[in-house]
C-alpha cells in the first residue's frame, strides 16, 4: 500500500467524462445498476483504491459511493483532519480530501471527494477528482470548502500501535487539536453529550471515564497509552 500508488492509479483516470464509464460500471457490478449513472466522485475513489491495492487503507468501511459515510470512516478510526487553514497546510499528498460548497466543516454537509496531488501551501490543494463537471480533472481548492481530509493509513502493519505512540496524555483542564480528536472518537463511541469544543471539560471527563469502563482499563478519565487504543478500536 502507498500513497504514490494511490496517485498514479488517480492520474489514469484524468480526462475521463460522461457516466456511465468504467468506474461507475464496475461499482454497479458490486452494488446494483442505480450507480451506473449516480455522482461519482467517491465511486471513483473507491475504484483508485481498490486497483492500486490500497483498499484497506483508503476504505476502512468497505468501499464507498456516499462521501459523508466515507469520512464518517475516517472519523470513526480516529484519521480525520478538520478543514481549517492550519490542518490543510498539514495534508499530505494520497489523503483523501472532502469539500462542502457551503464552506463549513461539518462531516454531514460533504458534497464532493478527491484525492491530494499535491500541498501547495496557504490553506490550498492540488487534486484529482472525479465528477468535476462530469469528468475526472485536476483542482486547486482552498481551505474555504475544504470540510476536512482523512489520513489513509498506508504503511499498513499496526497502525493504531504507531499512532498512540505519537499521541499525548490529556487529562482534564487541556485544550487543543487533540482534545478535539478525543472528543470526536467519543461522539463515535456514543457520546452525542459531548462537544467538539477542544476543551477538556466536565462533559468529556465522564465520557472518558465511560469509554474507559467499557474498554476494560482503569477509569481514571486520563486519556493515555491504555485509553487512546481503546478509543481507536475498529468494529
Amino acid at each position: 500500500m502507498s500513497a504514490a500508488g494511490m496517485i498514479a492509479e488517480a492520474r489514469k483516470s484524468l480526462g475521463m467524462s460522461g457516466r456511465p464509464n468504467k468506474i461507475t460500471k464496475e461499482y454497479a457490478s458490486r452494488h446494483g445498476d442505480e450507480f451506473l449513472s449516480a455522482a461519482w466522485c467517491d465511486m471513483a475513489v473507491t475504484y483508485w483504491a481498490r486497483h492500486s491495492g490500497n483498499a484497506d487503507a483508503v476504505l476502512p468501511g468497505g468501499d464507498r459511493a456516499y462521501t459523508v459515510w466515507h469520512a464518517e470512516d475516517f472519523r470513526k478510526i480516529g484519521r480525520w483532519h478538520g478543514g481549517t487553514t492550519a490542518s490543510v497546510n498539514q495534508a499530505e499528498p494520497g489523503d483523501i480530501v472532502f469539500f462542502d460548497w457551503g464552506s463549513s466543516n461539518s462531516i454531514g454537509a460533504i458534497d464532493h471527494v478527491g484525492v491530494v496531488e499535491k500541498v501547495l501551501g496557504g490553506g490550498r490543494l492540488q487534486t484529482i477528482e472525479a465528477n468535476t463537471d462530469n469528468a475526472c480533472k485536476r483542482r486547486v481548492r482552498g481551505s474555504g470548502v475544504i470540510a476536512g481530509y482523512g489520513r489513509p493509513a498506508y504503511g499498513g502493519g499496526n497502525w493504531t500501535e504507531d499512532m498512540v505512540k505519537k499521541l499525548p496524555e490529556l487529562t482534564k483542564g487541556d485544550s487543543g487539536e487533540h482534545v478535539e480528536s478525543l472528543q470526536g472518537l467519543l461522539q463515535a463511541r456514543s457520546h452525542p453529550e459531548v462537544s467538539m469544543t477542544g476543551r477538556f471539560d466536565d462533559a468529556t471527563e465522564a465520557a472518558v471515564k465511560a469509554v474507559q469502563r467499557w474498554g476494560g482499563v482503569s477509569d481514571d478519565g486520563i486519556v493515555g497509552p491504555k485509553t487512546w487504543p481503546v478509543l481507536l478500536r475498529v468494529h
